[in-house]
């Protein structure tokens, strides 16, 4: 199912893509605020693709990568994972080169997944951010999402403990 905004094309992830994710994933600024440091293995990204496409085929998610309309520029990828059919709930996610930051790309993408995720009968998004990411913070408040809490030590990154904040969106 591809997606479409007023600037913005979200297409369906496919295997391909991972050479196109790799410089994203690659970059430590980026992936800051992730659950996984930057990688400098392009094949782990291939193998994270496959198995994002195979949960795709299995119902499990749906991914899209991001382009621009106009120029047809990769800019990042989007997605509903943990998908919950009995429930009517999911988890979303997003991630931009930084070249695309800061231009409402993220927003705007984020909506449209939203859209989607209301028109299929999902009744409840979730999102998580770890401490300190007030970008994705912010935009998660702009789309409506309520913060619900603190995860606290849910990821083992570089080390040590981090928290997460949980966000959701009754739809």
């Amino acid at each position: 199912m591809i997606l479409e905004t007023e600037r913005l094309s979200l297409r369906p992830l496919e295997v391909s893509d991972a050479e196109l994710l790799f410089p994203i994933l690659s970059d430590p600024e980026v992936m800051a605020h992730w659950d996984v440091p930057e990688t400098d293995d392009p094949d782990a990204v291939r193998i994270t693709v496959e198995a994002q496409v195979a949960a795709m085929a299995d119902g499990r998610a749906l991914y899209w990568t991001i382009w621009t309309l106009e120029e047809a520029e990769f800019l990042g990828a989007c997605d509903l994972s943990e998908i919950d059919r009995w429930h009517k709930r999911a988890e979303v996610g997003f991630i931009l080169g930084r070249d695309a930051w800061g231009q409402g790309y993220a927003l705007e993408a984020m909506r449209a997944v939203v859209a989607y995720a209301a028109s299929t009968g999902f009744k409840r998004l979730a999102a998580r951010t770890h401490l300190g990411n007030h970008r994705s913070d912010a935009l998660l408040g702009k789309l409506g999402f309520v913060e619900e809490g603190r995860l606290r030590g849910h990821v083992e990154r570089d080390g040590e403990r981090r928290d997460c904040r949980l966000f959701g969106l009754l739809l």
